[in-house]
């Protein structure tokens, strides 16, 4: 192992084990070049840890290179995705990735599909500053982001070199020192929430892995041919799509029904934003700001995870192939927020977040310990389906706090769901026009629209993308009447089972988002939601009946 490493000066192994106690210091730069001796390696041992400080205790040097990942690594990447479940037990979980990433602020990249044991992330090196603004290239990766404060002893062990520059010279063989166990932090460890696959949570799809399914199988396989078909075409051309497990018709009967109940107010609310601001791209830019990198991504994550206190409780994935902005799922017991790096824009990603940690994960993480936390318990407490609650409150969630809340996207799914219900995929993508002029933003949310159909020359629709706008309109008509702090804590319920529910909940301990803790706040930005868009209680009230006793 020694013999590949080329150092600057000779190194002195001591006849005894130094290295009783190094600090990894956030500030230190991983790519190293050793240009001081080392004749006495030691450290001061009272110095304080920063919260993305390791503390390593009687370490050889084979361990610490493989504590090191790739030169440039700021935080851990699990290699981990639902396809690791088909991975053969007869690879090894700890093959050397081929490449490194060059981008600073970034985890090495996920090459390697090998099935690892665990989730648990090794360590957190990073710097606290604004993250590096360049990208990576590979596709996807997954993190986890944890400190100091709530450490892991890892049973992996990484596979990454380390290579320090310098002139070659033979090196005196050092004393073998067993390794003792690594130690993170005196505190309290944070444990990864393990949750069960009936948990499951994605864009707030009742609990359960057929729902699940449901949402895999329509995606289309062959959407990018198809694209250029439509698109050499001008967009004259129905796409006809492909699915590698097609869902049955019965099921896709089901989805099929498109609602004209708030047509009338997505559409006034879309003609404002264009009044104000032009068109859709001018909103986008105005009110979303710029695209943000891979890196930066994963900076404002872990700052925003920070705020909520779960730091190294979920699994990120970055990735360019999804159909929706961001989506909380569980795979492999493990809490997984994915995000499409597409559509994250620097004003919107912490809205984003509020909807899928603040809202999702804690809603799920809250149910967890309710008695209704299964399919059973929800039959024995007959409760109502968890939408359109469940995304009606993460779609607010959403543009809480916007200097401009105005409920575009919510508006235009509803809009464009019910014209695809009447019309085929070219005649929905030149309808949508009057709205949106960008023809790729066009064919995003016509492909989300007539999803699980096979002949997009028919009229049909996957119906699911109107619960964001009726449960955002349900939710704000009874505001006044609805506490948002047990609506978080009851978990996955609706708001109209929270009076009749609260007496039987398990209320110790319960998560609550931090942009919950001041109500009156939070009231103040629901009244500002209703005025940027025009909503008035009157005539919410004309189509919402009232909230039953």
């Amino acid at each position: 192992m020694l013999e590949s490493i080329k150092v600057t000066e000779r190194l002195h192994w001591p006849e005894m084990e130094q290295s009783k106690k190094y600090l990894l210091s956030s500030t230190v730069p991983v790519e190293m070049e050793i240009s001081k001796k080392y004749s006495s390696p030691t450290v001061p041992d009272k110095q304080p840890l920063s919260p993305t400080q390791v503390c390593l205790e009687k370490l050889s040097s084979s361990i610490l290179k493989d504590l090191f990942t790739t030169g440039t690594s700021s935080y851990n990447v699990l290699l981990q995705g639902e396809e690791e479940e088909r991975q053969s037990p007869k690879h090894s979980p700890y093959r050397r990735p081929k490449k490194t990433v060059r981008c600073a602020s970034t985890s090495s990249r996920s090459h390697d599909n090998h099935r690892h044991p665990s989730v648990t992330p090794l360590l957190l090196l990073g710097q606290q500053g604004s993250g590096d603004t360049r990208d990576t290239r590979h596709p996807s990766h997954h993190h986890v982001f944890s400190s100091a404060s709530g450490g892991f002893a890892s049973r992996q062990k990484a596979a990454h070199s380390i290579t320090v520059l310098g002139s070659t010279m033979g090196l005196s063989p050092r004393p073998v020192a067993r390794p003792r166990k690594t130690c993170f932090s005196s505190s309290p460890r944070t444990k990864l929430p393990s949750l069960p696959r009936g948990g499951v949570m994605r864009e707030g799809e009742n609990a359960g892995i057929k729902k699940l399914c449901i949402l895999t199988a329509i995606k289309p396989s062959n959407v990018e041919k198809e694209k250029v078909k439509f698109f050499k075409s001008d967009f004259s051309y129905n796409p006809q799509f492909e699915y590698s497990n097609p869902v049955s018709p019965l099921v896709l009967a089901r989805h099929n029904n498109a609602s004209d109940r708030f047509l009338t107010q997505a559409v006034r609310i879309m003609e404002l934003a264009l009044q104000k601001y032009g068109n859709y791209e001018k909103f986008e830019q105005a009110t979303g700001g710029n695209l943000l990198t891979k890196c930066r991504i994963w900076y404002l994550v872990k700052k925003y995870m920070e705020k909520e206190g779960c730091i190294g409780e979920i699994v990120v994935n970055v990735t360019d192939d999804l159909l929706s902005r961001a989506s909380m799922t569980v795979v492999n017991s493990r809490p997984t927020l994915t995000i499409n790096i597409a559509t994250a824009r620097e004003h919107w990603l912490e809205g984003m977040l509020r909807h899928e940690i603040g809202t999702h994960y804690f809603r799920g993480i809250n149910n967890a310990q309710q008695p209704w936390n299964s399919g059973v318990g929800r039959k024995k407490h007959n409760l109502r389906p968890l939408n359109p609650t469940e995304e009606g409150l993460a779609s607010i969630h959403s543009v809480l706090f916007r200097k401009d809340p105005t409920l575009w996207r919510a508006s235009l799914l509803y809009y464009t769901v019910y014209q695809a219900s009447r019309m085929s995929f070219s005649q929905l993508f030149h309808s949508l026009g009057r709205f949106v002029q960008d023809p790729n933003t066009r064919w995003d949310y016509c492909v989300r629209a007539k999803r699980g159909q096979t002949n997009t020359a028919q009229p049909g629709c996957f119906s699911k993308d109107q619960v964001y706008l009726d449960g955002i309109l349900k939710i704000l008509r009874h505001r006044e009447k609805i506490d948002f702090q047990l609506l978080i804590s009851l978990g996955k319920v609706s708001y109209e089972d929270v009076d009749r529910l609260k007496g039987l909940a398990q209320m110790e301990p319960v998560r609550i988002p931090h942009f919950l803790q001041d109500t009156a706040c939070y009231a103040e930005q629901l009244e500002k939601i209703m005025e940027v868009n025009q909503l008035t209680d009157e005539e919410l009230g004309v189509l919402i009946r009232d909230m039953e006793d």
